[in-house]
């Protein structure tokens, strides 16, 4: 939780100052024409400003640490039962307090006498009610705020979604990737017609996934894998043996992770790296604890393609939008690797 600073302290201390001054004075307007009438009101003048200070920091600081452990757009039941009972149990201790030590230092001194416990509640009707309306204020502000954060995330994840798409469209259908299949496709039409038969199911298998996963957020673990075996397929068809890909992860369909996540870091591990027989391309895809990694050794290529960096940006930026985790990346002389986290499928 953020700790508020020594500036924002003091400009609630001085609102509270004023509030406290303004009800002291409509209250009791005449005392504030002399001396003596200030002093006969200060005690009064006193409480108003705790109240005002101790009630509106502290259950706008509650407040805002209720939004980060329980959001409204996830939990909104639970956020508005919580956030009532929390500011009410709150409010009821502050005004006891307060009235407790003004009771017992500075009104029971002065007038020589005990004061019954019914007068505690009494005057707390009044701090009570300010603090139902502050409540309610805080409550809807909150409500609001978060729903219109959601929106905007919404918006966000749809355009970094639409443009992850776009990105990976224009990856597969670009000149060379067509020519390349193409070219793979006319071989094997001569050499071998049953692996041009499969070829052509894979790579309607590839458009098909991109098109099918459009409008979805996420996809199961096991349909991401289905279809990076696939493209994998195809680019077999082309490099052979100077292009390794071991899958080692056993699918699971509660997982999910965002669609062609893997696709794109097998793509970018492709485009960037040079592949021969003198340097041969390893990708490795393995499951790490509540992650999929996905490595490759490091080769770049002298005359490195141009990249916009869409792809693996996008990818953070729905995970972003989706959780609270985040993607990691590393890379050293030796290695690149992305690691994604796995986000599990709550059934309610």
């Amino acid at each position: 939780m953020r700790i508020p600073s020594h500036k924002q302290v003091y400009i609630e201390l001085g609102t509270s100052v004023f509030i406290g001054t303004l009800i002291a004075v409509l209250l009791d307007p005449q005392s504030f024409t002399s001396w003596e009438g200030i002093g006969r009101v200060w005690p009064s003048w006193l409480i108003s400003v705790l109240y005002a200070f101790a009630l509106g920091y502290g259950n706008t600081y509650l407040d805002h640490y209720l939004d980060r452990i329980i959001p409204w757009i996830d939990q909104p039941l639970k956020r508005l039962v919580v956030g009532i009972l929390a500011m009410f149990t709150y409010s009821s201790v502050v005004i006891l307090a307060i009235l407790f030590v003004f009771i017992k230092i500075i009104f029971e001194p002065r007038c020589e006498c005990n004061v019954p416990w019914s007068s505690y509640l009494d005057n707390m009707y009044l701090p009570l009610i300010i603090t139902v309306g502050m409540t309610t204020f805080l409550t809807s502000r909150g409500f609001l705020l978060d729903w219109r954060q959601a929106a905007i995330e919404t918006e966000q994840l749809k355009r970094a979604h639409i443009a992850s798409q776009y990105e990976s469209l224009k990856n597969q259908i670009n000149p060379h990737f067509l020519f390349n299949s193409l070219n793979a496709l006319t071989n094997l039409v001569y050499e071998d017609q049953d692996q041009a038969a499969l070829f052509i199911r894979k790579l309607a298998e590839v458009y098909r996934y991109v098109l099918d996963t459009q409008d979805k957020e996420v996809v199961s673990l096991s349909d991401e894998l289905a279809a990076v075996r696939s493209f994998v397929f195809l680019h077999k068809i082309r490099f052979e043996d100077n292009l390794q890909v071991d899958i080692q992860i056993s699918e699971d369909e509660n997982l999910m992770l965002p669609p062609l996540s893997l696709q794109m870091l097998v793509e970018n591990a492709i485009k960037h790296n040079e592949i021969s027989t003198e340097y041969p391309l390893h990708i490795w895809i393995v499951r790490e604890g509540e992650h999929i990694a996905v490595k490759n050794n490091l080769q770049r290529k002298n005359a490195k393609e141009y990249s916009s960096g869409l792809g693996l940006q996008n990818i953070k930026s729905r995970y972003g939008h989706l959780s609270q985790l985040t993607v990691e990346i590393m890379e050293d002389l030796q290695s690149f690797t992305v690691k994604l986290p796995l986000l599990k499928l709550s059934v309610s």
